[in-house]
């Protein structure tokens, strides 16, 4: 139109108008070819758009108990007590039984926040446990599933003893609730205890779940439940060994982030065994005076492309810091739409304790750790946010992924240390950004995430535990400087 119209009053101006009124033409119609193809290069290209972030809700949800047991509310770090149907969010409460000794001194609640605020739905005032209670949703058919592992001791005052773990199904509708209790099918007899380390996940779209649950050292049992409400499927899955060690070994896997897509199950955790570096464990003997110490230092990724049907692949080491006694912490695991699988770790590369001693010319790193995995191979490796000791610049940790309904992927991580301001003075730094990943790589500006407390630890409404990809961002976990375990909702624009 705006070609059309200024070649109408070109017709009719004067000759000596000719040139300027032709460069116009040119400058608007190749400006608008520009603009155009930016545009197409952007849809293409998915350019990193800055966000709008709106906090909706900030706020406390329950006290922080004091356990004393080894475990806390953050402890089924790889699951997520924290899950969101519509308009609604729900979350598992930890609990301190007074009249029973740890280790099984807890129990738990089921908690619902809708436009009244908190309350609890659901108090479990029969069983006692001793880790927090991990949730999967399906939310087209509004019910929750609640992973308990209640003590089969009877005696409060019993140390520790066998478990029996369960499944318990809340169809959440006008809060008339009436839970179920399953009980999950398994390969034999295990012997399960209050160690559960178990993991949580729902394949939400096909109303389908899987319980891991560890036993002993040597590997983890599992339990598939189908969308016709079978436990179908059960199995083991064995550890790597470590026949490198000098006195080899299976390599217990723990903390694990886990994923299930259409029965592909996708498993990635990190070594937790007392230290198998003998010259290491003295020296840590020394400077604590206990007699073990463990290692967490490997990061060991499987899969299977049916759970019902296929056995586990071998498996691949993602990343160690075996050489310098390093340490690294599963964050999260996300599967794409092409079927590639995003990895997020934390990582140091050292233990500085052991430093002088052992490896003096080292130097320590922080890093935030970011792996495209496809067919059991590493295709790409990046690091999201890394750190180098004497830098004067933040580090990054607790990261986790958030996906958008466009099918955008985002990590959001506490970031916390010294970062120079323009003017040349150092501020202190705590508190929450995100960032997007294409193409296997973060694009694009770190965003603060407008809180007035940031988390240092949280969960989130993960897609690995049922939940729809989401507008909304749900937080969970502990703050700085707070005894709450609090809560937050933000919009992303």
């Amino acid at each position: 139109m705006i070609a059309e119209h200024l070649f109408g009053v070109f017709i009719m101006m004067k000759q000596k108008y000719v040139g300027t009124l032709l460069g116009i033409v040119v400058t608007l119609l190749s400006g608008t070819m520009v603009d155009a193809q930016e545009q197409s290069n952007n849809r293409e290209n998915k350019l990193p758009l800055p966000l709008a972030l709106s906090v909706l809700i900030e706020e406390d949800v329950y006290p922080a108990p004091e356990l004393n047991n080894g475990s806390g509310p953050m402890w089924c770090y790889g699951s997520t007590p924290l899950v969101r149907a519509g308009d609604d969010v729900f979350v598992t409460e930890l609990t301190v039984e007074p009249s029973a000794k740890p280790l099984n001194n807890c129990r738990w609640k089921l908690l619902k926040r809708d436009a009244k605020g908190w309350h609890c739905l659901f108090s479990d005032d029969v069983h006692r446990t001793r880790e927090p209670s991990p949730m999967v949703v399906f939310p087209n058919h509004r019910e929750v599933f609640v992973s308990a592992n209640p003590t089969l001791v009877t005696d409060p005052k019993t140390y520790a003893g066998p478990s029996q773990p369960q499944i318990i199904r809340f169809p959440i509708g006008d809060d008339i609730l009436k839970p179920e209790t399953l009980l999950p099918g398994w390969d034999g007899k295990p012997k399960f205890t209050e160690h559960s380390y178990r993991s949580f996940v729902a394949d939400g779209r096909n109303q389908e779940l899987i319980l891991f649950q560890n036993v002993d050292n040597t590997h983890v049992e599992w339990s598939f439940y189908d969308h016709l409400g079978n436990w179908s499927a059960q199995g083991q899955l064995v550890w790597p060994f470590g026949s490198d060690y000098v006195e080899p070994c299976p390599i217990r896997i723990c903390y694990p982030t886990v994923a299930m897509v259409d029965r592909k199950v996708f498993f990635c955790g990190v070594s937790d065994i007392i230290e198998p570096n003998p010259q290491w464990a003295a020296f840590k003997k020394e400077l604590t005076g206990r007699d073990w110490d463990y290692d967490f230092r490997r990061l060991f990724f499987t899969w299977t492309n049916d759970i019902t049907r296929e056995e586990f692949q071998p498996w691949v080491e993602v990343s160690s810091r075996e050489k310098t006694c390093g340490w690294i912490m599963p964050c999260d695991l996300y599967v794409a739409p092409d079927a590639s699988v995003h990895l997020l770790w934390s990582e140091r590369a050292l233990d500085t304790r052991l430093r002088e001693r052992f490896f003096p010319e080292e130097t320590q790193s922080e890093a935030l750790c970011h792996a495209v995995v496809r067919d059991g191979k590493i295709q790409k490796r990046s690091d999201v946010m890394i750190r180098y000791e004497n830098e004067v610049k933040p580090a990054a940790s607790t990261g986790r992924f958030h996906v958008t309904p466009d099918g955008r992927l985002w990590v959001v991580c506490y970031v916390h240390g010294g970062e120079e301001n323009g003017d040349g003075t150092i501020q202190n730094v705590s508190e929450n950004r995100i960032v997007e990943i294409q193409n296997g790589e973060p694009t694009g500006k770190f965003q603060t995430i407008p809180l007035e407390m940031p988390f240092a630890s949280f969960f989130t409404a993960t897609v690995r535990a049922g939940n729809t990809p989401s507008p909304i961002l749900d937080l969970h976990g502990t703050c700085p400087n707070s005894n709450q375990l609090r809560y937050a909702a933000v919009k992303l624009f």
